[in-house]
């Protein structure tokens, strides 16, 4: 792995301690149910997104936060923004990001945990106007969104080995690099008979037509 890294100029960082939190699920807005729950996994591209926040740790001892939406059927992070703070406003920016790229239908599902961010007001109207179902996980159950888990979990292992990044823009460079020209391009998934993202969902495709 740290071989194929190299070849896509991914550099190794120095590691870090302290772990911020990125959930906060005590704020005034309603939960939604989770429509997950004894659902069978998607059977096409666009059926269910899941998205989270995980923290960036930067060398001059501050974070910063990175928002990702993930296609549930390929696993592939449709959508991504990259700021100096967790603000509502994260998760839109990588949410339209998202929109920008794929086909919605009002069947589509948009999954969280229950943090401000996703049940806020701002966010709430976009999904709204595009008639999109929400749906959040349970109180204090991280395996109701375990693919994102595992997705940041991937992330970090792979690109920052536990460690931090020279500032807010290398971040960026950083992590662009890893998304856009290895994890969907390249890196392939066992859950996905071993494909990369893109070529399944090409493969699903070219199958339907």
């Amino acid at each position: 792995m740290r071989k194929a890294l190299n070849k896509h100029g991914l550099k190794a960082i120095q590691p870090r301690s302290f772990v911020p939190k990125t959930t906060d699920s005590r704020h005034p807005y309603p939960i939604s149910p989770n429509l997950l729950l004894e659902r069978a996994l998607p059977s096409r591209p666009d059926q269910v997104w899941v998205g989270d926040i995980t923290y960036i740790p930067l060398c001059s001892g501050d974070y910063a936060y990175l928002a990702v939406w993930m296609d549930l059927y390929s696993r592939k992070i449709i959508g991504w923004h990259l700021d100096d703070n967790m603000k509502e406003e994260l998760i839109i920016r990588a949410f339209k990001k998202a929109l920008m790229n794929r086909i919605v239908t009002a069947e589509l599902i948009i999954h969280s945990d229950r943090g401000g961010q996703y049940a806020g007001n701002k966010f709430r109207k976009l999904l709204d106007a595009r008639k999109l179902q929400q749906s959040m996980s349970r109180a204090d159950n991280p395996y109701d969104n375990a693919f994102m888990e595992s997705c940041f979990s991937r992330f970090k292992t792979e690109l920052m080995q536990d460690g931090a990044f020279d500032n807010l823009q290398d971040a960026h460079t950083e992590i662009f690099e890893y998304i856009e020209m290895y994890y969907n391009t390249k890196r392939r998934h066992s859950s996905l008979n071993y494909e990369c993202p893109n070529n399944f969902e090409k493969n699903y495709y070219f199958y339907i037509t």
